[in-house]
């Protein structure tokens, strides 16, 4: 295998077989780069563990910061058909990605990234890596390094966002256990959006939902709100926190 950094030289000029409300659409290199600041990335395949774990959920996640650092669109490949990773799309509720179906592998080989998994059934499929391209012309990439498996270190949104903006501080994962009618709940969801930030809401239902925050927590009553793993509290212990964040950041 030798995959190639194609660095400064322009992406392969080829014609996607996509779906749009049922239909075949023809998509061109041209339509999709032309005059555009693209990020692009591709992985081996739709509904494979890490692609649909990690790789392709985090740039979802992260398209708005995609846009703020001047990318017009970003851009999942993968060597399998439209079919397949519309359904992938919808089964992973991504709304921002544009999906994109390499489905004879024209591009990936273009690219210099097609390579051999027969050992796994999957035929011709795309090397893992990400690019930043600029009207057609690969700015930058960012390839796995070229060894057996699957390696996935270097092509995530994190590392392609830290190179479009180096100052990015990247934000620490937020999660709050909530409950139906709860006003506490609501006060703490409500704090969150004010200051900006993204969160992932885990509502509790039931005897279980009690058991399920005791275990979590230790604690007994909602909401529960943690950050990057660390146990914050409730709405009043939120509020504090956001205040002494407030007050770090006019500091600094």
């Amino acid at each position: 295998m030798k995959i190639e950094d194609r660095t400064g030289k322009r992406v392969p000029d080829v014609t996607f077989r996509t779906r749009r409300d049922g239909q075949w659409v023809d998509v061109t290199s041209q339509s999709l780069f032309g005059g555009r600041r693209v990020v692009l990335f591709a992985l081996p395949g739709a509904f494979t563990p890490t692609c649909s774990s990690a790789h392709l959920p985090r740039y979802d996640e992260l398209y708005d910061e995609f846009r703020k650092a001047g990318v017009d669109d970003v851009i999942c490949l993968s060597v399998n058909d439209a079919f397949t990773m519309d359904a992938w799309g919808r089964d992973l509720d991504v709304s921002q990605v544009r999906l994109l179906g390499d489905g004879n592998a024209e591009f990936s080989r273009g690219m210099g990234m097609c390579v051999d998994k027969a050992d796994l059934g999957f035929g011709p499929r795309s090397w893992r890596y990400a690019m930043v391209v600029d009207d057609g012309v690969i700015e930058k990439m960012f390839i796995e390094p070229q060894r057996p498996g699957d390696p996935y270190e270097i092509s995530d949104a994190d590392h392609v966002l830290g190179y479009l903006n180096p100052k990015r501080a990247p934000e620490e994962d937020i999660a709050i256990l909530t409950r139906d009618t709860c006003p506490h709940c609501a006060r703490a969801k409500s704090m969150l959006k004010a200051a900006g930030l993204r969160y992932v809401e885990i509502p509790l239902v039931g005897a279980r939902g009690l058991q399920t925050l005791r275990g979590i927590s230790g604690a007994t009553t909602v909401p529960q709100v943690f950050v990057g793993g660390r146990r914050i509290g409730g709405a009043d212990d939120l509020e504090r926190w956001l205040a002494q964040r407030g007050d770090s950041a006019r500091k600094s």
